[in-house]
């Protein structure tokens, strides 16, 4: 597994982000979609039976499948590059990061301005506490403080 110090982790928040909310965005695209197939679907239900125009029902499952597929693709990308994504409705991420000798998440929600709690991989969210000099004294490679 890939660790970051939390400089690091930092650096990289700005692409993660981005990403991030393309999956976020495609998700919502998606379910805004299928909503209107099944708004769809229960008027038909309601109606007893009307014609369908099957083309634009193929359109928007194709359209839902294009948002879920680039929703798939970003969640890919941010897991590639050794973060976690932890809720995407909310963007909630986790970064590993070596405390000492154990491995703790540094936790980082869309819309915070810079990550600034961390908690230990079975406390989850709930367990979030703040980011504090533990973190920033780390020695990066090189020997170079963090």
């Amino acid at each position: 597994m890939k660790t970051f110090t939390l400089e690091e982790a930092q650096s990289l928040l700005p692409v993660v982000e981005s990403l991030l909310k393309r999956a976020m965005d495609g998700k919502q695209s998606a379910e805004e979609v299928n909503s209107g197939l099944s708004e769809l679907a229960r008027s038909i239900y309601l109606s007893g039976g009307m014609k369908v125009d099957v083309g634009r029902v193929a359109r928007l499952r194709a359209e839902m499948e294009n948002h879920l597929q680039r929703a798939r693709e970003s969640v890919a990308e941010i897991d590639a590059i050794g973060v976690q994504v932890k809720d995407l409705d909310s963007g909630l991420i986790d970064f590993p990061c070596r405390l000492d000798d154990d491995v703790v998440l540094l936790c980082w929600r869309m819309g915070e301005p810079a990550i600034e709690h961390w908690h230990t991989v079975d406390a989850g969210f709930q367990g979030r506490q703040p980011v504090d000099e533990r973190f920033r004294r780390r020695q990066m490679p090189g020997g170079r403080p963090n």
